[in-house]
């Protein structure tokens, strides 16, 4: 089975790519309000992203979901150097997959929890 590693694309992304061979892959999300790539990978890369981070799923489309910001960048990242939406730029991140979860596990410190009334 295929899966899928949505990335999606503001402006700065958008330059990034432009002119290279991944910009004819962009597609538009939510009625065009949003761009995309996806990169498709196979049974054994999905469980790899999956054993990487606890957080991951499959939702009812076959993405992967839920992966830290620091894994959506640097895949973005790779994307733009390697030029390619294969299976080879999701296994060049996961081969940095430690530093990647050293710059996770600092999400939390940015991105704090709402606070919540319950009155």
């Amino acid at each position: 089975m295929e899966y899928i590693l949505e990335v999606f694309l503001d402006d700065y992304r958008l330059g990034k790519i432009k002119g290279s061979p991944v910009e004819s892959n962009i597609e538009t999300v939510f009625g065009g309000e949003l761009k995309v790539l996806k990169v498709k990978v196979g049974e054994e890369t999905k469980n790899d992203v999956l054993k990487a981070f606890e957080t991951a799923r499959i939702d009812s489309r076959a993405c992967i979901t839920d992966t830290p910001v620091a894994f959506k960048r640097a895949l973005f990242e790779e994307i733009a150097k390697q030029k390619s939406l294969g299976e080879e730029v999701v296994k060049a991140v996961l081969g940095r997959i430690n530093e990647i979860k050293e710059l996770a596990a600092k999400e939390s410190d940015f991105l704090p929890a709402p606070e919540i009334e319950t009155d």
